[in-house]
């Protein structure tokens, strides 16, 4: 079932943080409530910078591991651009 996300935040401290969901509403609120993640708790309030979405959680983990080692000035484009095809899936 490909209902999976990884999303981009910006955080209030202007870095960005990467994640991976299947219910992004949910996830991004808990960000905001400083419940979600250990990075983002002491930088909320997090925004959404950019989001993939219709993704099987592999590709959401796969993206999320790429995106995580791209810099950090190509990361939104990264996300947005990415075609798993180059991926072989």
């Amino acid at each position: 079932m490909e209902n999976w996300s990884t999303y981009l935040l910006k955080c209030s401290d202007n870095s960005l943080y990467c994640g991976v969901t299947n219910d992004l509403k949910k996830r991004l609120a808990s960000h905001n409530q400083g419940t979600a993640s250990k990075y983002t708790r002491s930088r909320i309030p997090v925004k959404l910078a950019a989001v993939r979405t219709k993704l099987s959680k592999s590709e959401a983990y796969k993206l999320e591991y790429i995106i995580k080692k791209t810099r950090t000035d190509k990361k939104i484009k990264t996300l947005l651009d990415w075609n798993f095809s180059h991926e072989g899936g």
